[in-house]
This record gives structure tokens, C-alpha cells and sequence, in this order.
């Protein structure tokens, strides 16, 4: 299909995230192959300006970081979302909630002394024009419930909320409110490739506790997956390409100038996106000494 509107990465990591997302994509999809072997879809977003490329990438943050920035210098997309499931690390964020990651935190970096572990950590905040987005996606009809709040990030499937690491994550990452794989990686690739947009949003399909997989044996990963790809989509009809913000005036300003115009220095008219009804008619008058 002809690349004529602006795209955007959904990347993911299982295959239960990857059918959620490319459900919203309809018909139209074309598959790319990337020389190395990297496979996407990539279709319109019906409603929207944007072109959707998703992929699915596999487990763990090393290969999201490394396929991220693989992708980015391939498609050249404006933002970038990872989208998926998680556990939930606070007893407030219930099964099937969508955590939107005001932040993302690699949480296995540090030191090992005779004093014990000394955490270095590292975060990445999240976008602020897609954080927004999402606050205004998350007050719409869909019935989901969410949170805009930190992620965790590590290379670890936390399934006993009893454990040492568990214990850890509490005490030194207490505001983060689910766990997760991929984000970390992805957040650190999209920071690397300069002013890039991204953000990470998880479904949560467990407690990471010892019930994960009953819970996950019970359909809950799908249920996120779903919730996570509905919220994604929901930020995507809210966000704007960069150059479409509806940051101008609806009509023409009050000096007179074409609507979408900017005066500059009092003396020039920038016209770029510029929308006009009639003729424009300027004149210059040279300023003489003392004149303000």
C-alpha cells in the first residue's frame, strides 16, 4: 500500500498481543519483511491520519530494545507503543484493568556488595503528548478501567508474590504498579532514536502471584490483551501527527492574517498549513528612526 500518512509502531511481544491489536486494523493490511527477517503488518487506522505497523517480537527487553530500534530506523514512525499484557503489583489494579506507563522502570541494574544489592536503576517517562492522549482516551465508553501509573521491568516472570525479588520491587520500586518484560527496552530504543513518541501499555492478566496460571489457564491474558489493544487504539484517535495539533486559530486571527498563519517579527507571514477564503493583500512600509 502507498506510504502516504504518518505511522506508528505497536509493537508486542505474544501472540494473544499481536491478534488483539491487528483485529483493530480491519482489511487492507499488507505484510512487511524487513531484510533481516523482521515480519509487520501495517494498514490504516480507519478514522484517523495515522498508518498502523504492528509486530510481534518475542519475550524479554534485550530483544524488544534491539528489534525496536531496528524497526524505527526502518519505518520512521512519529511514536512508538508497546502493548500488551502484565501482572499487577498493587492490590488496587484489579484483573483486566490497562496500566498506562506514566514511567517505565529497568529494575535489575545495581551493584552486589558485602553490604548486599545496591539497586542502580533506570526509568523513562513515558510521552507527554501520548500521556495525554491516553488521559482523555481513558474517559470514553469503552468501560475499562485504568491507571497512569509506573511499570516495572525485568527479565523475570514474577509469579510468587512472597519471593525476594517480589519483596525488592516493593521496596524499591513501591510506586510501580505492574511488571512486565519488554517495556524497558522498547522505552530505551525509542529515547535513543531522538524526539520519538512512545509509551507502554499493559492489560493485566494476573496477580503475579501463584495463581498466575490458573489465571492465565481461565482466558485472563487474552481479556488484556483485548482491554490493552482497545486503550492503545483509544489513544491513537486522540493523538495528533505532529503538524496537525489544532494548536491554530479556527478561523482568521485578529490582525488579519490567513487562518493556520504566524506573524514573525512584524514584518512576515509564515503561511505552512495555512488555510485561505479570499485574497491576501500585504504591504510594507519602511520604519523610520524612533518609530516602535
Amino acid at each position: 500500500m502507498p506510504q502516504t500518512s504518518p505511522t506508528v509502531v505497536v509493537l508486542t511481544a505474544l501472540s494473544v498481543e499481536y491478534d488483539a491489536v491487528r483485529a483493530h486494523l480491519g482489511d487492507g493490511v499488507e505484510e512487511l519483511v524487513h531484510e533481516d527477517g523482521t515480519r509487520m503488518e501495517r494498514g490504516r487506522l480507519a478514522g484517523t491520519d495515522w498508518t498502523v505497523a504492528v509486530a510481534e517480537l518475542g519475550e524479554g527487553a534485550l530483544n524488544a530494545s534491539a528489534l525496536t530500534m531496528q524497526i524505527v530506523a526502518w519505518l520512521r514512525p512519529e511514536a512508538v507503543l508497546f502493548v500488551g499484557v502484565a501482572g499487577a503489583l498493587k492490590d488496587d489494579v484489579a484483573i483486566g484493568d490497562v496500566v498506562v506507563g506514566t514511567k517505565v522502570y529497568a529494575v535489575q541494574g545495581g551493584k552486589v556488595t558485602a553490604e548486599g544489592f545496591q539497586g542502580r536503576p533506570q526509568a523513562w517517562l513515558g510521552s507527554h503528548r501520548l500521556l495525554q492522549a491516553a488521559r482523555s482516551a481513558l474517559r470514553g465508553p469503552e468501560g475499562v478501567r485504568g491507571h497512569l501509573k509506573p511499570i516495572a521491568c525485568g527479565d523475570v516472570v514474577l509469579a510468587d508474590d512472597g519471593s525476594a525479588f517480589a519483596e525488592y520491587i516493593r521496596q524499591h520500586y513501591n510506586d510501580a504498579n505492574a511488571i512486565e518484560m519488554e517495556g524497558s527496552g522498547a522505552a530505551q530504543a525509542a529515547h535513543l532514536s531522538g524526539q520519538l513518541d512512545a509509551l507502554v501499555i499493559r492489560g493485566i492478566s494476573d496477580r503475579a502471584n501463584a495463581g498466575k496460571s490458573d489465571a492465565d489457564a481461565g482466558g485472563s491474558q487474552e481479556r488484556a490483551a483485548a482491554r490493552a489493544a482497545a486503550v492503545a487504539i483509544g489513544v491513537l484517535r486522540k493523538h495528533r501527527p505532529r503538524g496537525r495539533g489544532g494548536t491554530t486559530e479556527p478561523s482568521g486571527s485578529e490582525d488579519g492574517s490567513p487562518r493556520g498563519s504566524s506573524v514573525h517579527g512584524g514584518d512576515h507571514f509564515d503561511f505552512r498549513n495555512s488555510t485561505f477564503n479570499g485574497p491576501f493583500v500585504g504591504k510594507r512600509v519602511e520604519r523610520r528612526d524612533g518609530d516602535r
